[in-house]
């Protein structure tokens, strides 16, 4: 199912990935979170790091990077931020292609949200672009309007549904009864039935996570329900926007604070024994971080095609999902003009090809999943100095906004417990 972004995270580390200590230790004898003698980053005077970092953040997309700003603007620590990749903004970076067009290199990123706190924050650093994302999806060669509404129905099954009271009357008359909701196929058929199930949900849903909806949790589908009515934009929420000059931009001046250092193309593991810090923000994958101590957690990985065209315009929406695995092998495609506002006469779209063992960007909400985190949880909470946050350090499938607010109530925390030992 289609969310509003990849992860609005950065994963702290190139191609996606964040570091961690070799075979779980850091080198040099130094824990992660623990101090390092001032003398190990005195070789460093361009960076001022003599005398080490109150903070060393791991990641520079939306956890990362908002913790960093608190840290610093609010409450006066210096913090070390990194990231393996070559920019900051995590999976959220945007960029001007060779033609001139804003793109998001890592697939298209939505913003919403329905926290005034989330809005008022980015808000700071951004002015907005009113957007409000719409989807079509291909099915037998048509578009409906994704999700599913009354729209969609009357289109698709030739009706005449003119209420809402109608239209719910009519899914009622498709719904079958599960008797638990488990999966997502539960949630889905248990609601509309199963034809609208197999069109719009069933096939993208088994290519974009190679697996079926009934092998997913019933969270998946949760995130966009069937409407009774004919809103047939993507996202309900109170704030609907884009950062008006992008996403990178908004990020350049968040981390503009002169307490906060930013190190790219580096892994945090090179530093750990060189640059000396109290505490730590991680927020890259945690298996990785205890070194797969009890296996790998699976993530979905994307693929993306970049492509520009010579015309202003090139498709009627700005996604359209494709609902059928054996006519395209991507997900979907964006035009990336609708969600900027640009005007150009040329146009950017990128296509979305899933696939499993790249660059973690979606956890798999599967039952033994969350069974094999917690092992992990309980090893993150026992690690003194260290704070997990995020969409892959918590293996959950979080917004953008979503991460924004965890790093915002881990900050609250720190606070918190900062104002307790004083």
């Amino acid at each position: 199912m289609m969310g509003d972004d990849l992860a609005g995270t950065s994963t702290g580390g190139q191609n996606g990935t964040a570091g961690s200590p070799v075979n779980g230790r850091a080198p040099a004898g130094l824990r992660p979170g623990q101090l390092a003698p001032a003398s190990q980053g005195s070789h460093q005077p361009y960076l001022s790091l003599r005398a080490g970092f109150d903070y060393l953040v791991v990641g520079a997309g939306f956890a990362g990077s908002v913790l960093a700003e608190r840290l610093a603007s609010q409450a006066g620590k210096t913090v070390l931020l990194c990231d393996r990749r070559n920019h900051i903004a995590g999976n959220a970076y945007d960029h001007f292609d060779d033609a001139g067009v804003l793109v998001h290199r890592y697939g298209p990123h939505i913003f919403h949200t329905n926290s005034e706190r989330v809005f008022d924050y980015l808000s700071q650093f951004t002015a907005w672009r009113p957007y409000e994302h719409r989807v079509l999806a291909n099915v037998n060669g048509k578009l409906y309007p994704m999700p599913i509404n009354r729209t969609t129905v009357n289109m698709l099954y030739g009706l005449n549904l003119a209420t809402e009271e109608e239209c719910a009357a009519y899914f009622a008359s498709l719904a079958v009864p599960v008797a638990q909701v488990r999966t997502s196929e539960d949630a889905v058929v248990s609601k509309i039935g199963y034809d609208l199930y197999e069109k719009f949900i069933q096939r993208y849903t088994r290519r974009h996570w190679g697996l079926d909806p009934s092998e997913l949790d019933a969270s998946v589908a949760a995130r966009v329900p069937a409407r009774t009515n004919t809103d047939d934009r993507y996202f309900t929420d109170e704030f609907q926007a884009m950062p008006l000059h992008g996403y990178t931009r908004m990020f350049e001046r968040m981390l503009a604070h002169p307490n906060i250092k930013v190190l790219l193309n580096t892994d945090y593991r090179e530093i750990l024994g060189l640059f000396p810090f109290r505490h730590m923000i991680y927020t890259g994958p945690v298996d990785e971080y205890f070194d797969y101590r009890f296996g790998k957690l699976p993530y979905l990985s994307l693929d993306f095609k970049h492509e520009t065209h010579n015309v202003p315009v090139y498709q009627p929406a700005a996604v359209i999902n494709d609902n059928f695995p054996g006519d395209a092998p991507y997900d979907r495609v964006t035009e990336f003009k609708y969600l900027t506002g640009q005007e150009h006469h040329k146009t950017s779209i990128v296509y979305e090809f899933p696939r499993y063992g790249g660059d973690p960007y979606y956890p798999v909400p599967r039952p033994e999943n969350a069974d094999l985190y917690r092992q992990y949880k309980e090893l993150a909470d026992d690690t003194p100095n260290v704070h997990f946050v995020g969409r892959l350090a918590t293996y959950k499938y979080y917004n953008m906004d979503q991460v924004t607010a965890q790093a915002l109530t881990l900050f609250d925390q720190l606070m918190g417990a900062r104002a307790e030992a004083a």
